[in-house]
């Protein structure tokens, strides 16, 4: 095997184990959930990490004595603390897999500089970039360029 077909074939299986990681966090991602309880166990919320209701309890009687737009009050509180937990938790998983120190909370929040995760120059082996330049330098020497 020559020193490309060594690179092509390092990257292909390289591609697959990133591929393979790809789905592991995604079913990682789909179990991530957020639960709050109100202060005074009014109302205890699940929500999924797309921050969609799942469970709604009321672990004592006290919404009874709430008046209907205190009880609404408190639910959605709760749920927008339920939403909070999971996307620490989605950002705790993600973190980690993002390159260039970006954060993924700010990221899904639009707060996020994309080009932090982005070099200059694209990553590859040495192999590839020597292939690649060889190939330049040759396509230029022979009268072809911009």
């Amino acid at each position: 095997m020559t020193d490309f077909e060594d690179a092509a074939e390092s990257a292909l299986l390289r591609y697959r184990e990133l591929r393979k990681g790809a789905m592991e966090t995604q079913r990682q991602m789909r179990e991530i959930s957020g639960t709050a309880v109100s202060k005074r166990q009014t109302v205890k919320i699940t929500v999924n990490v797309q921050g969609e209701i799942t469970a709604i309890e009321f672990p004592t009687g006290a919404y009874k004595r709430m008046t209907p737009i205190e009880l609404a009050e408190v639910i959605k509180s709760t749920a927008q603390e339920a939403k909070e937990k999971a996307l620490e938790d989605l950002n705790a998983l993600m973190d980690p897999k993002i390159a260039g120190g970006l954060s993924f909370k700010e990221l899904v929040q639009g707060k996020a500089d994309l080009l932090m995760g982005l070099p200059e120059e694209p990553m590859m082996t040495p192999e590839v970039a020597d292939y690649l330049g060889r190939g330049r330098r040759e396509s230029s020497s022979l009268g072809g360029g911009a």
